[in-house]
């Protein structure tokens, strides 16, 4: 009897829907394959009851529940794939936000023409704002400190 081949998108799925469980975590899972012109990734959405247990402190939960599933799923497939985990829509929300600072941001620093410092953000949050200024034609991000003090500066040209 032949073994059914099980889609990529399937086995990035399963592999949540076993880590929550075995995390006890009540919830549902959908996995998105989101194709852009530089790579595929997986959009995973995640509804809980649980939700501020999965995002965590600053969504430091969620970013380490991602890297976990990253990493399992480099084992089971024997290679990296992008996945960008979301609970409760946190992520998109979070994204609209840090879209509309960098957007106050950018007003601020064309008026001044003095660099501004951005807060503390996540290594996919500061890719957000360094995306958001690639094509801008006066401005530019730049990245700078390690770790906890790595910050974005948003600076002219």
């Amino acid at each position: 009897m032949k073994k059914k081949s099980v889609s990529q998108t399937e086995t990035v799925k399963e592999t949540v829907d076993d880590l929550l469980k075995k995390l006890k975590v009540e919830s549902t899972v959908s996995v998105e394959e989101v194709t852009t012109d530089e790579e595929i990734h997986y959009q995973i959405n995640i509804e809980s009851p649980e939700t501020g247990l999965l995002i965590g402190y600053h969504g430091e939960t969620i970013n380490s529940l991602q890297l976990l599933l990253g990493v399992i799923l480099y084992k089971k497939l024997g290679k990296w794939i992008r996945v960008i985990m979301d609970v409760g829509e946190y992520r998109k929300m979070r994204e609209e936000s840090i879209k509309e600072m960098v957007n106050r941001i950018i007003l601020e620093v064309e008026r001044t023409g003095q660099p501004v410092e951005m807060p503390y953000l996540s290594p996919l949050e500061r890719r957000i704002v360094h995306m958001m200024l690639t094509e801008h034609k006066t401005l530019t991000s730049q990245s700078h400190g390690e770790g906890r003090d790595r910050r974005v500066t948003v600076k002219p040209r």
